[in-house]
């Protein structure tokens, strides 16, 4: 993967050298394809000399640069960079723009640019003033300046729809933000909090540094500082978009008496799309965060995003008839909110309302609830089942078929040969039915203290699969949500995206895994398993792929990598990540008006699907993994979780380790029973490269579909 690459000192003949004050260097080599020009004909003994010599097979093409090492396949000779004898033309076959190739390797780029403008100079070519530019500027248009340009055009409809005096286009405007501060009882944990607050409610929003609670013993394993509850979940505007269609819908669910839900329709126009509206609505809400208080988030959109959202990001096809109208975006404008901070044992209760109108009422009230509840005053968490490992749901389970599942790896590996891609991260999905909610019960996601409907002890609802779930698998960015018809359980350990309100954006793509065992316990053991050549490309193909995508964004020279391929320790499993960092333009420096800035959101658009979820290249791979994976959609698995804050803010986990389903899927129901079941979903998989095995890549996906997997193992 990263190989020493040997050059041709100049000499007399080749004047015109690109690798000119260039010693040897490392760099990255992804290609599966190689060029055979002749060169293993060479004897050994000939081989130093004749190297960069033209070849019979090519003789227009002088060798620059060689890969010459022994394997223990035998002596490899790969070609890494040629010269045309006549024109104009050199080829590189190592990657230049990979964070692992040495910075010595950039210096040919500044010499192949000099050659060239030189042979243009000798050959009497010149630029026409005034021509028409070939090349793009390398940073995208803000989302915010595409909405201005497409008003001067004329035809706008997002935009005017935001500027409408309409009911729900003005919801959330002109805000001003509360908050009420209180200690946190060392036992009440996050599901306490929404038991004692939420019974009854079937909407939910809730964000769960799960494994929070072991931050101050000084064990290895990451952490997540805070966790978020959205309340009132169900009187909150949504704005819900289904991939394939030219609108978007907002709309207030049917509450306080309304016989319909209240609801309209935002028309795209031709050059707009569910990212400009998302923009345009959230930047004439934007407050300014004041005085010292830390909390992520004080009000905005909170939901998620399925995979396929992410794939007509990038222009690769998502079928007209999918055979359903599901969100492929469901965002929630969260104005009341809990925010838990497990560092300092404290707890936020915010509300965003209208200004001159006092929101410390409903503070209070909030706040009281709490502080009078049983589990509050007696400083013990509610009795209840919830640390139980395993519920018994007389499940039906179907995992992947191991044979198929190989010859899926098998399949990309040919492709992989062919040189149609470098990495496929290829999934499967798990399908589990369960015994279906009764009739009687109020909701299908009521929470109770403990989760089990009492009315049919085969039930389990999907609270109680959460708090399992979090039992089995505590996770920094674990979630629990119920919204747009969709319920999500999820202990992902990957954070896809976090930005902030001054142009900082940071992605942790994780790629190399290895479970938890009594021959694997320490981070140690883990390191000296997952730094080998296989575990470090599938990594680093992703991590230039992530640098690809926030260079897209933030522009040259704003993108760094402060850790590389780090091991980090968690719950159930070691996970090698990759952190990396950048910087949106700075508007002052640009002269750029407010309204056209780059902010978070174009950074998340512009980076879906997340890259560890596809492979490198992003689209091809994509495209590929559409065909191996049948077709299949992965839905809410391999999308994002997360929040666009009020003051700019925003952090998203990767859909991984989760188990979802959809309130219009059932199955029939089993003998004995009398409703539908439920069809939950558990998707799961892994990176395959050209050094990968069938097995090892069956193995790793049962590896990661344990976890949530587990909650079952009862049945």
């Amino acid at each position: 993967m990263v190989r020493t690459i040997q050059h041709e000192k100049p000499r007399p003949t080749c004047a015109e050298d690109i690798f000119a004050g260039v010693s040897e260097f490392e760099a990255t080599l992804y290609h599966s394809l190689c060029a055979d020009i002749g060169q293993d004909s060479i004897s050994d003994a000939e081989w130093a000399s004749r190297r960069w010599d033209a070849q019979d097979m090519a003789p227009e093409l002088l060798p620059l640069a060689w890969v010459d090492e022994e394997r223990d396949n035998g002596r490899e000779r790969i070609l890494m960079a040629v010269k045309h004898r006549s024109k104009p033309f050199w080829g590189l076959q190592y990657h230049p723009e990979s964070i692992c190739t040495q910075t010595a390797g950039h210096t040919v780029i500044r010499n192949w640019l000099r050659e060239a403008m030189a042979w243009n100079s000798r050959s009497n070519r010149t630029v026409l003033s005034g021509g028409r530019f070939l090349a793009r500027n390398a940073v995208k248009p803000s989302l915010l300046s595409e909405i201005r340009a497409a008003a001067q055009g004329g035809h706008a409809p997002v935009l005017a729809w935001t500027e409408m005096p309409t009911s729900l286009a003005t919801v959330g405007l002109d805000c001003d933000y509360s908050h009420k501060t209180i200690s946190l009882p060392a036992n009440i944990k996050v599901p306490d909090i929404v038991e004692i607050l939420k019974s009854g409610r079937t909407e939910h929003i809730i964000l769960d540094s799960s494994n929070s609670s072991n931050m101050a013993t000084g064990a290895a394993d990451v952490r997540g500082r805070f966790s978020i509850i959205a309340l009132d979940v169900e009187e909150s505007l949504r704005i819900e978009h289904h991939v394939g269609d030219d609108f978007a819908t907002a709309r207030i669910p049917s509450i306080q008496g309304m016989p319909v839900d209240l609801m309209e329709t935002i028309a795209f126009g031709q050059n707009e799309n569910i990212w400009h509206l998302l923009s345009s609505f959230l930047e004439k809400r934007r407050i300014t965060a004041t005085g010292d208080l830390e909390t992520p988030f004080r009000g905005g959109f909170m939901g998620y995003l399925t995979y396929e959202m992410g794939l007509r990001g990038i222009d690769v096809a998502v079928a007209d008839d999918r055979g359903h109208q599901r969100p492929d975006l469901c965002f929630a404008w969260v104005t009341k909110s809990i925010v838990v901070d497990h560092a300092r044992g404290l707890l936020h209760v915010q509300h965003l309302q209208k200004r001159k109108l006092n929101a410390d009422f409903w503070i209070d009230s909030v706040v009281a609830s709490l502080q009078t509840s049983r589990p509050w005053q007696s400083g013990k968490a509610a009795a209840s089942d919830s640390d139980s490992s395993t519920v018994s749901t007389r499940p039906v389970i179907q995992v992947p078929d191991a044979d198929d599942y190989e010859a899926k790896v098998s399949r990309c590996q040919d492709f992989i040969a062919a040189g149609e891609s470098y990495e496929l991260c290829l999934t499967d999905q798990t399908i589990i039915t369960l015994p279906g909610r009764p009739e009687r019960e109020q909701g299908p996601n009521s929470v109770q203290s403990g989760g089990q409907a009492p009315s049919k002890p085969a039930y389990v609802a999907p609270w109680k699969l959460y708090k399992t779930l979090r039992a089995r698998q505590p996770a920094p960015f674990g979630s629990f949500i119920h919204l747009g018809g969709a319920t999500l359980i999820s202990s992902s350990p990957e954070r896809f995206l976090e930005y902030d309100a001054d142009g900082f954006c940071s992605m942790r793509p994780m790629k190399g895994t290895v479970r938890k065992s009594n021959d694997v316990a320490t981070l140690a053991q883990a390191e000296r398993i997952l730094h080998v050549p296989k575990e470090e490309a599938e990594n680093l193909m992703i991590v230039d792929l992530v640098r690809h995508d926030l260079h897209g964004v933030c522009g040259s020279g704003n993108v760094e990598v402060p850790h590389l391929m780090k091991v980090e320790e968690y719950a159930t499993v070691f996970q090698m990540i990759t952190i990396v960092n950048g910087r949106l333009p700075d508007p002052h420096h640009n002269g750029t008006a407010a309204d056209r800035w780059h902010t978070g959101l174009d950074v998340l658009a512009a980076s879906l699907p997340p890259g560890s979820m596809t492979g490198a290249p992003k689209k091809r791979s994509c495209e590929l993994l559409h065909e191996i994976e049948s077709h299949r959609e992965r839905s809410l698995y391999s999308g994002v979780v997360g929040y666009m804050d009020v003051t700019g803010k925003g952090d998203w986990s990767v859909t991984i380790r989760t188990m979802f389903r959809w309130d219009d899927e059932v199955a029939p129901p089993a003998e004995g029973e009398m409703e539908p079941r439920e069809v939950w979903h558990i998707g799961a998989g892994g990176a395959v490269t050209i050094l990968s095995t069938p097995e090892g890549e069956r193995e790793e996906m049962f590896t990661k579909l344990a976890g949530p997997l587990g909650v079952f193992a009862e049945a």
